[in-house]
């Protein structure tokens, strides 16, 4: 028999197979928004690039990048004060020095910080596993001495990935990861000493890849969103799902996409079914899977690290 690499973190299960749940208050759809908050190094490192990227040190990518910072963010802070929509926040720890008036704004709004590294101009999939244990500990320090919290969610620039990452996160006191988009509902994964949950985070209804990547309009991706809840929502009447919209602050905190993108969350926020979706965040969601009964969530047999059910590192 051919056996090919596999990961061994999490078993294969059947979404029509599973255990039937509900959100808080009888929901159906766990809805959250997630914003990505990113800062770069100038000149140097990864980047984005919604046009031919120049010679380095490049100033027009950077400066369409430090936009998101700039102008934005605070677009994106006003369009969801306005609708009352909660977020989640995926932030490089760079941002809270280099723009720490946004970190205030995210305090003040009560909402949720994903550890996302600490600038996307580097990522960590080719750390040395040392290098890595220190840069999350790092980030999960800075985080809490930051903002007040210890985070308890990840999610890694570009979404790189060492074979050691879901090991680390876990003993370094995070408790779920948003990398791996492989489902609709929370699963558990092993790790050498524990669990780590996999939180769904979207690949496609992403404002990154849809814009930046595939070149589509920010009519495209707010359609996208559009079609992403209505299916959704009516999928939800036979499982518990969750539907995360991935958004960057320079790429939808553009004007005419912003547009764009309000016209989507009226959409959602108007629809004739809401009364079926939980405006959430992903702690809540990995706290409400924390509290079901055992057999539940898939992977809920792999054992507790010692100290991880109240988050102690």
């Amino acid at each position: 028999m051919l056996k090919l690499p596999h990961h061994n973190r999490y078993e294969y299960s059947a979404i029509n197979n599973r255990k039937d749940y509900s959100w808080p208050g009888g929901k159906r759809l766990a809805l959250y928004f997630g914003i990505n908050i990113e800062h770069f190094s100038f000149g140097h490192g990864m980047r984005h690039a919604i046009s031919t990227q120049q010679v380095p040190p490049d100033p027009r990518t950077f400066s369409w990048l430090d936009y998101g910072n700039r102008v934005g963010v605070w677009r994106l802070f006003d369009l969801f004060d306005e609708m009352k929509l909660p977020a989640c926040h995926l932030i490089n720890t760079t941002v809270f020095d280099y723009a720490p008036d946004i970190l205030e704004a995210i305090k003040a709004r009560g909402d949720e910080i994903i550890g996302h590294g600490r600038t996307n101009a580097e990522k960590q999939g080719d750390m040395w596993e040392e290098d890595e244990a220190r840069f999350l500990a790092y980030i999960h320090d800075k985080i809490r001495t930051d903002s007040g919290t210890a985070p308890r969610g990840w999610m890694a620039p570009w979404m790189s990935q060492s074979h050691v990452t879901a090991d680390l996160l876990d003993e370094t006191g995070f408790r779920f990861a948003m990398d791996w988009p492989f489902d609709d509902q929370p699963i558990w994964m092993r790790t050498r000493n524990g669990r780590l949950m996999s939180l769904p985070y979207p690949l496609e209804i992403n404002d990154s890849p849809q814009v930046v990547v595939q070149k589509q309009t920010g009519e495209a991706f707010a359609q996208s969103i559009i079609d992403q809840f209505d299916e959704m929502i009516e999928q939800s009447e036979k499982q518990p799902l969750v539907c995360g919209i991935a958004l960057h602050t320079m790429v939808v905190g553009q004007p005419f996409r912003l547009r764009a993108l309000r016209r989507a969350l009226q959409h959602i926020v108007s629809h004739p079914l809401f009364d079926r979706v939980w405006l959430t965040r992903p702690g809540a969601i990995y706290d409400h899977c924390c509290s079901l009964p055992q057999g539940t969530i898939p992977g809920d047999d792999y054992p507790w690290r010692e100290g991880a059910r109240e988050g102690t590192r």
